[in-house]
């Protein structure tokens, strides 16, 4: 009975999208002179109602039938790419209906395309009416087609599906805030009534690759940043690079994902094991864009597409006029907000939200075991604009609206859920490196080792760009960042992730030590210790061993052992632990740089261009959050360690419901 119920509320809905698109068009018709319908008389009167109807019929059908195979033989262009090929087969396809039915004349053939556009919006928002009188109309008009064309077989369970939803880069303590301050509501209320909320910490490499392969795969050694140079191959390794992503995940084939059994992965990095993924870097290389991506089945629907296609066009201008504001105000610190950023924004808020969001809503009714989902818009945003300014949570706010929507979708599905939220790092704000001392950390090392200045287009340390570009590229198809970077000069690669540094010397083989180091390059590390914008350095010793160097002192990372003034206070009293694990590493560079840090004002200078920042030790960066059910087992505390979140994650995945 509730299947013959949901396909003929389908069935009635189509009759009344119908309808009413027949009325859109009469609008339009009006509105639009290149596109004319016809005129027949009835009962004495001259009418294009007819018209109107048997092109939006056709149009329709065509829609319904016609657009999978579109949206699937376009898929492999890429997501960003697709939305203007879904403008243009939209005006293809209301094109063959008036081949179909030769019911109207075009004159102006890009009035066709706009009124094929306007009259998919006007269909989406129609649809949303029907399903839902709230304002979560739209997610529930998607609940109700994906029962439509939900898994041939679901399994029935009694036991609760887990949903992990990561808000990317969204610190412990600007959350605590957000709630305080009404702008998390729905967040505030999961904390009140029914979760808890506690914090972790990561390790010293505080950013997405290291947290999600920690978490998602259990392992994250041999991760030293976000990007590192590898000296057997000549080349750099950095997290956006689909391909490199994919080699990470080989290395830990023998390890079972969280999401190994029945998991879905959603805009991560990774996929955590999972068969089924959807805008997932490590599954978008080459031509397993289109197929292994998994976002076509978003724009099976195309209201789906156009209506993004609005929200990104509110997005760009929102950002443009925000940046205007921020300069004309002078607000520091600030960087450079122009050029692709503001269609990068919108990708990350706008069209990577979408798709992830829309892939989850399918998960809940498909009854998906586990489905960890990324939101990555709060992490560029503040990377732009500041981790805690009204625009940065602004774009928080409608993070917690899209939980609130999928908590909705939760409540109509068939199987239980238990909602788990967390980051997989926080951020810390400053004034930049390069900002505050006039030059890169790069330009630095080139001063310091007697080098002439490099070319800009080979200063790696400032040429590196925030996870969202390089995610955009990768969902295009582009590694989108420059890897094999070996000079010919032999100079010093130089990397930044953060206000994390990272300094490798190809010449010289193996792993530099203090000795070697100060033979080829005589007072780099005396320079670097001495730079007020540097905390700290790790390097090797001559034998064996290695050693955290300051300015005023230094720490042997075996012992503990503190000689002068420790390099490392302030910086957290895990912070030598964190160092120790890091010493271990394969890929270990042979100096690591942990930028400065103020506690007086909790500000860090990052080596990238970024206001808001990770990937270091020194502020909020290291602690993100976790807020979980208050049924489920409390997590050891402190947490420590992304490997320990999965361990957590894992044990809350097979827990059984109260009731067994």
């Amino acid at each position: 009975m509730r299947s013959t119920a949901r396909v003929v509320g389908i069935v009635v809905e189509l009759i009344v999208l119908w309808l009413i698109s027949a009325l859109a068009l009469l609008v339009l018709d009006a509105v639009f002179g290149g596109v004319t319908l016809d005129t027949v008389v009835v009962d004495g009167r001259a009418t294009t109602l007819p018209a109107a109807l048997a092109l939006a019929l056709v149009f329709g059908l065509l829609n319904a039938i016609l657009w999978p195979l579109v949206v699937r033989a376009m898929a492999w262009i890429g997501p960003v790419m697709l939305f203007v090929a879904v403008f243009l087969a939209g005006g293809l396809l209301l094109m063959l209906s008036m081949i179909l039915v030769p019911v109207a004349s075009v004159d102006r053939t890009f009035d066709l395309f706009v009124m094929a556009a306007l009259l998919s919006v006007f269909s989406s928002v129609v649809g949303g009416v029907i399903a839902s009188r709230s304002d979560t109309s739209y997610r529930i008009m998607q609940v109700r087609r994906q029962r439509f064309r939900r898994r041939p077989s679901v399994p029935a369970t009694t036991t609760p599906g887990l949903l992990c939803l990561q808000i990317d880069g969204l610190g412990h303590g600007v959350l605590r805030r957000a709630i305080a301050d009404g702008v998390t509501p729905t967040m505030a209320k999961l904390v009140r009534d029914t979760h808890r909320l506690v914090p972790w910490h990561t390790d010293w490499s505080s950013q997405t690759g290291a947290s999600q392969l920690g978490i998602l795969h259990g392992c994250n050694h041999n991760v030293p940043a976000f990007r590192w140079y590898d000296k057997t191959t000549g080349t750099v390794a950095v997290f956006s690079n689909p391909r490199d992503n994919e080699q990470r995940e080989a290395e830990r084939a023998d390890r079972p994902g969280l999401l190994a059994f029945d998991g879905a992965s959603r805009g991560n990095l990774f996929t955590g094991g999972a068969d089924d993924n959807v805008l997932v870097v490590s599954r978008m290389r080459g031509a397993r864009l289109g197929g292994d991506a998994g976002y076509a089945s978003y724009f099976f629907d195309p209201s789906s597409a156009l209506r993004t296609v609005v929200r990104m066009i509110a997005e760009i201008q929102r950002e443009l006029r925000q940046g205007f504001h921020q300069r004309r105000r002078d607000i520091r610190p600030r960087v450079r907000r122009g050029g692709v950023y503001p269609f990068v924004r919108a990708f990350t808020t706008v069209v990577a939200n979408d798709i992830t969001v829309a892939a989850v809503v399918r998960d809940l009714i498909d009854g998906r075991s586990i489905i960890y989902a990324d939101l990555i818009g709060y992490d560029e945003v503040s990377h732009h604009s500041g981790i805690s300014r009204p625009e940065t949570l602004a774009v928080l706010t409608k993070i917690d609206e899209t939980i609130r929507l999928l908590l909705a979708t939760v409540e109509q599905a068939d199987r239980d859920y238990r909602v788990v939220l967390l980051s997989d790092h926080g951020q810390s704000q400053g004034a930049t490196f390069s900002r505050r001392y006039g030059e890169s950390l790069a330009q630095l090392v080139d001063r310091l080792c007697g080098d002439p200045e490099r070319p800009e287009s080979e200063d790696l340390s400032a040429q590196a760009d925030a996870e969202g570009r390089l995610y955009a590229s990768a969902s295009m198809g582009s590694a989108g960042e420059k890897t094999d970077v070996s000079p010919p000069s032999d100079r010093p690669v130089v990397l930044g992730s953060g206000n994390l540094g990272l300094i490798s010397f190809p010449r010289i083989d193996g792993r530099a030590d203090t000795e070697s180091i100060e033979d080829a390059y005589p007072g780099l590390l005396a320079g670097l210790c001495g730079h007020p914008g540097i905390g700290f350095l790790l390097v090797a010793v001559p034998g064996g061993g290695s050693v955290v160097l300051g300015a005023d002192g230094s720490v042997d990372v075996a012992t503990g052992a503190v000689t002068g003034t420790d390099p490392l206070r302030g910086f957290g009293p895990d912070a030598l632990e964190k160092i120790r694990r890091t010493d271990t590493f394969d890929n270990v560079a042979d100096i690591m740089v942990g930028g400065a840090y103020w506690p007086e004002t909790d500000e860090v200078a990052a080596f990238e261009e970024q206001v808001g920042s990770h990937g270091g030790m020194g502020g909020p960066q290291s602690t993100p959050f976790l807020l979980f059910p208050k049924d489920l087992p409390h997590p050891p505390d402190p947490l420590h360690g992304a490997e320990a979140v999965h361990a957590v994650l894992t044990g809350w995945r097979d827990a059984p419901s109260p009731a067994e």
